[in-house]
């Protein structure tokens, strides 16, 4: 394989045809050739809060002033929870590296961490993933569904969730006003 998206953005291309993905930027977690796994990071669990995601999985009574929202990180394993962060925190139980200054933690201590004020200096927490078989995201970013483009703390962390889609197109240098639906050939 040697295409390796890992620690890359995919950013929707309009008219993509499925809806979960509509506007979408993913953060690729893991990219080889059994797959890819990602994390949809502009996409906001409306009136979801960590604390209430602790209130379901932590018997530690904590009192949450992080106001860390929560994200729907993709329509696999829903119930699951993926906490994609700045790469100076380190979990006691594990913690995956992903790219320069970005890694992932899947463990309750990060929870509890990010509520008691010693969490990383940036987090996103998004429940489910995106997933993709051997393949497949090949096939689907030729067939011109997505884009790729280097990922930035400033778009995964800093901006607004409704500007992220159009922050990553201007990356890439394209304006997302004349950005088509419609492949085309040259």
């Amino acid at each position: 394989m040697k295409l390796d998206l890992t620690g890359q953005l995919l950013v929707a291309m309009p008219g993509m045809g499925d809806l979960r993905f509509d506007h979408s930027v993913i953060f690729i977690c893991t990219h080889n050739a059994d797959g890819a796994m990602g994390l949809i990071v502009n996409k906001p669990a409306l009136n979801l809060k960590l604390s209430d995601v602790l209130d379901r999985v932590s018997d530690v009574d904590l009192d949450d002033t992080s106001g860390l929202g929560v994200h729907l990180g993709g329509p696999v394993e829903t119930e699951r929870g993926f906490v994609l962060h700045s790469a100076e925190y380190r979990s006691v139980m594990q913690t995956l590296d992903i790219a320069e200054g970005f890694s992932m933690t899947a463990t309750l201590d990060i929870l509890e961490d990010i509520a008691r004020g010693k969490g990383p200096k940036q987090a996103l927490l998004a429940l489910g993933y995106a997933g993709w078989g051997a393949g497949q995201l090949e096939t689907e970013i030729a067939q011109n569904g997505w884009l790729t483009c280097n990922a930035s703390a400033e778009i995964v962390f800093d901006l607004d969730d409704e500007t992220k889609w159009a922050a990553a197109l201007k990356s890439l240098g394209i304006d997302p006003l004349v950005l088509s639906a419609t492949p085309g050939r040259a």
